[in-house]
């Protein structure tokens, strides 16, 4: 079997979105002088989707989210030629390959994220070759069906915010993460905004409930030490992206301080980048993506690492590509979960494109064991919804 074409697709949104009401989530734009929304830098309107096809006529499917219109030039231009003609069995050897022969200029952002794409692909024709879910290639069922943390919660009127959260403890769900919408910017009246909705969503999910905090690096460190130990009373299974990616010895001053676990990795790159967090244990939890990270092979090393430091990893914004990661190792306790809203283009744009995406039952997920591959396809249903850039 050989890798006969490599086919990279932007999936760009032109449907109806509503923009986000009152403070949304804090992020690392907050900490610039802007006049619009700041958070738009971060939502996702267009998504690269990757089909590759080998020669008796498999084709399996990768994604990347992250620059979409450059990842599709990375993988036209650099990496769709260094797979053709092989054979996908070798993946750690076209892995090597791509990673390797973009290092000068890539390594870590969207680069990285193009070789996602192409090796989810790969791992998708692995499985469908041998009619295994991908899961069972990795280790295979760990666990039952996958606990999975309702992932919404964003920043409005506190009202809205205890609404959302009864509505989905009703459903079945044990944990949760909310969006602060406040930050250095807004002096001590943001402080208080902050520990108003933590206490608000408390008042509603109690305290046999976990509940997550993410700052989506909207603060500094030194807000985030004034912040810690006024959150700690609220008992917070962890604070998310508190600081900047790229401030690991901030993170690591946080985590030290052992007030709250201080999670991350949703921005970091490769098993080096997750190495240098671990070995400074500036995160007590890691939060990867695999369709940033360098895939199903990287991230499989990662799981590994963070394994042999007892640190657990919980992957960014579930999705498929994930799942299949945190079924197939102990090293992963749970996974994250956006539920489909009808109100802006996020991460939930994963499930206007693809079939396939488990819905959660009472806080939980489900992989089958005779789905092969990743189990997803391209769905027809929105297609009309997007602008397709060949």
């Amino acid at each position: 079997m050989k890798i006969k074409s490599v086919r990279a697709r932007v999936f760009q949104w032109k449907g109806k979105t509503v923009p986000p009401q009152g403070n949304f989530c804090s992020n690392a734009m907050d900490l610039v002088y802007s006049k619009t929304e700041s958070m738009s830098t971060f939502r996702f309107h267009s998504w690269t989707v990757v089909e590759i096809e080998t020669d008796d006529g498999i084709v399996g499917i990768g994604n990347v989210a992250l620059a979409p219109k450059i990842a599709k030039a990375i993988i036209d231009e650099y990496l769709a030629p260094l797979v053709v003609g092989q054979d996908p069995w070798d993946y750690e050897y076209l892995w090597q390959r791509m990673y390797r022969a973009t290092h000068a200029w890539g390594r870590k952002g969207v680069t990285m994220a193009a070789i996602s794409a192409v090796d989810l692909a790969i791992w998708d024709i692995l499985g469908k070759s041998v009619n295994k879910p991908v899961f069972k290639l990795l280790g295979g069922r760990t666990k039952e069906k996958i606990p999975c943390y309702y992932s919404k919660l964003y920043r409005t009127d506190l009202k809205e915010m205890q609404d959302e959260a009864q509505k989905f403890l009703d459903q079945g769900f044990k944990a949760f993460k909310m969006r602060f919408g406040y930050g250095p910017a807004h002096l001590q009246h943001g402080v208080q905004e902050n520990l108003k909705s933590v206490e608000a969503i408390r008042e509603v999910i109690g305290y046999d409930t976990d509940l997550m905090l993410e700052c989506y690096m909207g603060w500094n460190l030194e807000y985030a030490k004034r912040m810690l130990p006024k959150l700690a009373k609220y008992e917070p299974r962890w604070l998310e992206e508190p600081v900047i990616a790229d401030d690991i010895d901030g993170y690591a001053e946080l985590n030290a301080m052992n007030i709250i676990p201080i999670s991350g990795g949703e921005h970091e790159f490769s098993l080096y980048g997750f190495k240098q967090l671990l070995d400074k244990k500036a995160v007590s939890v890691v939060q990867y993506d695999t369709n940033r990270v360098g895939g199903i092979t990287a991230a499989h090393k990662i799981n590994a690492l963070c394994e042999a430091h007892s640190v657990p990893v919980i992957p960014h914004a579930g999705q498929m590509h994930n799942y299949h990661l945190t079924m197939s190792t102990l090293a992963s306790p749970m996974a994250e979960y956006f539920p489909i809203f009808d109100v802006e283009v996020g991460n939930e744009l994963f499930w206007y494109i693809f079939d396939g995406e488990p819905i959660a039952e009472n806080g939980f997920l489900q992989l089958r064991d005779d789905v092969p591959g990743l189990g997803l396809s391209i769905k027809t249903e929105y297609l009309d919804q997007f602008d397709i850039i060949e």
